[in-house]
């Protein structure tokens, strides 16, 4: 008999009364190869047949459950086909179709293309739905008494089954990938949320209640399972965090604090630290910071940074979502600890003179960072302890002003200078010429810069300096006492300039883009003759060769006259024209037409009024004595020496010892490198300006690499990394470069055997790598990885711990790199190192993928495609097809180019015939950055990961869990949801 439809079939073998294997032989002959059952629909038919009257039909049943268990039918469509009916009155027919739903519900999976494993998680998601819908149906009905007891056991077994159904992780991550591909019928799972929660309300009893809570609370935690993320309790030291802050302060005061917020918050999420400790760690460095700062401008600097900078820093932390905390808390709960470090604090106030720890409290409250009865009672508690310290209140320690003090005071006043400054110089000189003059005695001017560079106004204070500085150029029939001020105004703002250039980097000074004006006299005179650590003049250059009349006008005027006349002086042309007097002077003691009283004359003349003249005629002679042998350097370096030695002369003009404090101090930062190099010394008279700090730290005769170990070692032992260890780290990568600087760090990590130690190892590497992370992670992936790799000589080095602790500092620097990067934040202090060119990395990775690159002839040993995703929508998909290039990620960036040919590389080593511990330390790479990342955020590094790493990965006994396929696909990609629904169901 010839069958003509499904339904016919399933009423025949119930008339005849067929046995479950009988009606599955019987079906097989009716209907022909080639359909398959999902397609006929074959679930549906049966439970439609089985469910018609007020309990279900149990010969039919079982055939569906003989097809399920043969496997005739995939999960997917019975589930769908449970959730369609909906008369829940008919308790028995509910019951059967809840034992169905045990046959399968927590072992789901599916082996087929990626459209059926989606499917299988939309089908999940109506189950759900109609579970909840079933209960809420149960627990309206608990309120009518008669039906009370078989409504309360209806709604027992439905609980149970969303309790099975939700507390596999495979399940709820399922859902998860369906909530995404159809938002809809999510929206109606919140619906049937809401109605169950409401029916709960009247259910009096209470296991009930509290197993439909748990429920209700796992479904409400799907859409976030993949942001949970515990805190690290056991540690109270995070040494990274520490050693970013010392960086910061020490290099870095003048830098802008968003991208140093940021650059915290990163090492904060990638080492879960909780955030009073995070707080706490912060203050230490800034205590110890100011404990070791060298005197002078270098302690002043790390006061604003303390006081000024931090506490704005915190402002910005404290606009990150906390979760439930609030963050003034966290401030609070950080001072009680610091308070405990009593010794810290007894030795920062012994070095600052004043109760630090009052002021910094004070300050916190000010910009709402603590409560105004916390701020008491920890004033309170540290005045109680400071009862006990030992007070060094001596008489020459009494009239001393304390730092902090003194820079809570700079700051108000920087504005106020800055507004005097903003006037119009021209209508009263001498007023203007009155306030720089107080700003030039004792160390003001050192405190208003620490200041102004703590709170990111030292760029406009230089501006406004330059602004003064063209002004002087403007000339109008003056008389002697116009053009007096008129010189002092030139000194004081090209003095001052060179000062901050000086101490906070040439940068500061420089205009982003100046209209298509003219460049201020400063600014080329900065960038062209002033001598800088790192940097050669050449003494010939035409900058130092003006137009010869004025020279020759000048050199008449300094050897003739017996003071330098200052009415209707060019001051900018003087100073560009001093130079090549300089030379035609030498040129002239040389040959002996001058003699020395000549010489003597000269000089006097040059530094006697307008100290700039001296600035600028000891810069080319700086650049000049480079150029010469060692029997002809002896004129110039006398000439140095009397251009250094101040003139004690009734003559001078106003304020000229505070001028001449800060020329000696500016000549010698400019002859610090040239008199290393020629090995002699000039005494500088000792003005009060402290030495150069972190000046020479190299041991001479100790090679590099004898100094880059030691230093580590000691650094490691110590646990922390102080200002003076990064002062000589920054000074080993200027110069042994970014690869060798790179590549000895890793050999001295890979080294380490301990387990401790090499986890503090890779927190003090990753903050010695913020020197320049940018630059060191494009070598670390670019060129170090994979060397290691793909040498199967080195991977014996690649073991645990070591192994383990170089895949964590390549997936933070990744993260770092990565984040900061896409903000093109390069601090001033990166940007002047030699950048490597973009063309080094095109060449092991060329642009266009159709030449085979270097990396990719590594990885042609091992082509096996066999694992391409099968579904014909995936079979176009070329092996390397990742979620950055559906995103369109530029890849003529550098480093999405390292990242993008990294994860290639990972990739073939996974899917590779051979393992070894080079596939162990893939694995801790991918471990790591699933646990660092910030869940569910978009254009992470892992979406430079080719999808069909996806399914090697999963094999991989550590990675095979849902909630990690979840985190290392682009969820928000259609293809990315069907690359992980495939990989999870096959779990």
């Amino acid at each position: 008999m010839k069958v003509v439809n499904l339904k016919q079939a399933i009423l025949q073998a119930w008339k005849e009364r067929w046995s479950d294997y009988q009606w599955a032989i019987n079906m097989k002959r009716f209907f022909p190869r080639g359909a398959t059952w999902d397609i006929l629909n074959l679930a549906e038919a049966l439970l439609e047949q089985a469910m018609i009257g007020p309990s279900p039909n149990p010969l039919i049943l079982s055939y569906l459950k003989y097809a399920i268990s043969s496997q005739m039918v995939s999960y997917s469509t019975v589930l769908t086909a449970i959730s369609k009916f909906d008369d829940f009155s008919r308790d028995l027919c509910v019951q059967s179709l809840l034992e169905i739903m045990d046959m399968f519900c927590d072992r789901l999976s599916c082996h087929g293309k990626a459209e059926e494993c989606i499917g299988l998680c939309r089908a999940l998601m109506s189950a759900l739905n109609w579970l909840l819908r079933c209960a809420a149906f149960y627990a309206e009905k608990v309120k009518d008494t008669l039906e009370q007891a078989a409504a309360e056991s209806q709604l027992k077994m439905c609980l149970e089954r969303l309790g099975k159904m939700l507390g596999s992780t495979k399940n709820r991550a399922l859902i998860h990938i369906a909530k995404l591909e159809e938002t809809s019928s999510w929206s109606a799972v919140e619906q049937s949320l809401v109605k169950l929660g409401e029916n709960l309300n009247s259910l009096s009893n209470s296991p009930l209640r509290s197993r439909a809570d748990d429920c209700i609370s796992l479904i409400k935690s799907i859409p976030t399972m993949l942001s949970v993320h515990s805190e690290q309790l056991n540690k109270t030291g995070f040494p990274t965090v520490h050693a970013v802050v010392l960086l910061e302060g020490t290099m870095n005061l003048t830098g802008e604090t968003q991208p140093l917020v940021e650059q915290l918050m990163m090492v904060k999420r990638m080492q879960r630290i909780p955030s009073p400790l995070f707080v706490l760690e912060i203050w230490k460095a800034c205590f110890v910071g100011l404990i070791e700062s060298p005197e002078g401008t270098e302690e002043l600097k790390w006061t604003a940074f303390t006081f000024l900078k931090i506490p704005q820093v915190l402002v910005k932390l404290k606009k990150y979502p906390q979760g439930e905390k609030d963050f003034t808390e966290d401030v609070n709960c950080a001072f009680e600890f610091l308070l405990k470090l009593t010794p810290l604090l007894d030795k920062a106030d012994q070095r600052c003179n004043c109760n630090c720890m009052d002021l910094l409290l004070q300050e916190c409250s000010k910009q709402g960072l603590l409560s105004e009865a916390n701020m008491n009672n920890l004033i309170d508690k540290r005045a109680a302890d400071r009862q006990h310290a030992p007070h060094l209140k001596s008489a020459e320690n009494a009239n001393i002003q304390p730092n902090p003090g003194l820079i809570l005071r700079a700051e108000p006043t920087v504005t106020n200078i800055l507004k005097t400054m903003d006037a119009d110089h021209s209508k009263s000189p001498e007023g203007l010429l009155g306030v720089l003059g107080h700003m030039l005695s004792g160390k003001s001017l050192d405190l208003l810069l620490a200041a102004a560079a703590a709170t990111g106004k030292l760029k406009s204070f230089a501006r406004k300096f330059i602004k003064l500085n063209e002004f002087t150029k403007q000339i109008n029939g003056e008389g002697s006492k116009g053009a007096s001020v008129r010189a002092l105004l030139f000194d004081i703002s090209f003095l001052m300039l060179c000062h901050v250039a000086q101490t906070y980097g040439s940068e500061v000074i420089l205009s982003e883009s100046s209209p298509a004006g003219e460049v201020p006299f400063f600014e080329t005179w900065m960038l062209t003759c002033m001598p800088e650590e790192g940097k050669i003049l050449n003494p010939d250059h035409p900058c130092f060769r003006p137009d010869s009349t004025k020279v020759e006008s000048l050199v008449a005027l300094l050897n003739n006259s017996s003071e330098m006349k200052l009415v209707q002086m060019k001051w900018h042309e003087v100073c560009l024209s001093i130079s090549a007097a300089i030379l035609e002077i030498l040129n002239a003691w040389e040959n002996s037409v001058l003699t020395f009283e000549s010489i003597q004359k000269i000089t006097d003349n040059i530094k006697g009024k307008v100290c700039s003249m001296a600035v600028c005629a000891v810069a080319w002679l700086v650049a000049h004595v480079r150029m010469l042998g060692l029997d002809e350097r002896e004129k110039s370096l006398q000439m140095i020496r009397q251009l250094a030695t101040p003139l004690y002369g009734e003559n001078t003009l106003q304020f000229y010892n505070e001028r001449v404090v800060i020329m000696t101090s500016i000549l010698e930062h400019m002859c610090a490198d040239v008199l290393q190099q020629t090995a002699t010394q000039i005494k500088f008279p000792s003005m009060g300006m402290d030495t150069i700090p972190y000046w020479n730290l190299l041991p001479p005769k100790k090679p590099i690499k004898e100094v880059l170990t030691s230093v580590f070692t000691k650094v490691l032992e110590k646990g922390w990394v102080d200002s003076h260890s990064i002062h000589i780290f920054d000074t080993l990568l200027h110069m042994g470069g970014v690869y060798w600087f790179c590549n000895n760090l890793v050999k001295e990590l890979l080294k380490e055997t301990r387990k401790e130690h090499t986890l503090r190892a890779v927190e003090l590497l990753y903050a010695i790598f913020c020197l320049d992370m940018q630059q060191l992670t494009l070598t670390l992936l670019g060129h170090i990885l994979p060397n290691l790799l793909t040498d199967s000589s080195k991977w014996h080095t690649l073991m645990d711990p070591p192994g383990k602790a170089l895949a964590k500092l390549s997936v933070w620097c990744a993260l770092s790199s990565y984040s900061s990067h896409n903000k093109g934040q390069a601090s001033a202090r990166q940007k002047k190192r030699h950048r490597e060119d973009i063309e080094d990395y095109i060449s092991l990775f060329p642009l266009d993928d159709t030449q085979p690159s270097k990396l990719m002839r590594l990885l042609s040993s091992n082509e096996e495609d066999a694992n391409i995703l099968s579904s014909p929508t995936d079979r176009s998909m070329s092996t390397s097809l990742s979620a950055s290039q559906l995103h369109a990620v530029s890849m003529r960036d550098p480093l999405n180019r390292v990242l993008a040919n990294l994860f290639l590389l990972i990739s073939s080593i996974l899917g590779a015939k051979t393992a070894g511990t080079h596939t162990q330390f893939v694995q801790w790479f991918m471990e790591e950055c699933v646990d660092c990342l910030e869940q569910g955020s978009r254009g992470s590094i892992l979406q430079f990961m080719p999808f069909t790493m996806v399914s090697e990965l999963v094999k991989v006994s550590t990675m095979s869990s849902p909630k990690i396929v979840l985190a290392i696909t682009d969820l928000s990609l259609p293809l990315g949801r069907r690359v992980a629904a495939k990989a999870i169901a096959a779990l």
